[in-house]
């Protein structure tokens, strides 16, 4: 018998749950600040991103300043929600073991 339910695969993926939880504790993080956390190149950050943004994890604001572009990314309720499902169900997988 499975009682395993699945895991979300979008947040499944390393780079995206570190964004996914870096989120969670500061709520909104500029672009910069997420590619040094996570080590990340620019370009691989870009695409997790967009991914997070499509499923509405989180939002993406671009803006300027001091004539520099700034994108700002927010964890939504449905990310924050999302996340939290995800860790219940890891939990299960390791309280299984």
């Amino acid at each position: 018998m499975n009682n395993y339910q699945e895991l979300d695969p979008l947040l499944h993926s390393q780079l995206r749950l570190a964004v996914m939880s870096l989120l969670l504790s500061v709520m909104e993080a500029e672009f910069t600040y997420l590619k040094e956390k996570t080590g990340s190149t620019a370009g691989n950050l870009s695409v997790q991103i967009q991914k997070l943004k499509d499923a509405g994890y989180i939002t993406v604001e671009k803006k300027f300043k001091d004539n520099y572009p700034l994108t700002i990314c927010r964890i939504t309720k449905k990310g924050i929600t999302a996340f939290e499902q995800y860790v219940e169900r890891l939990k299960q997988y390791i309280g299984s073991a």
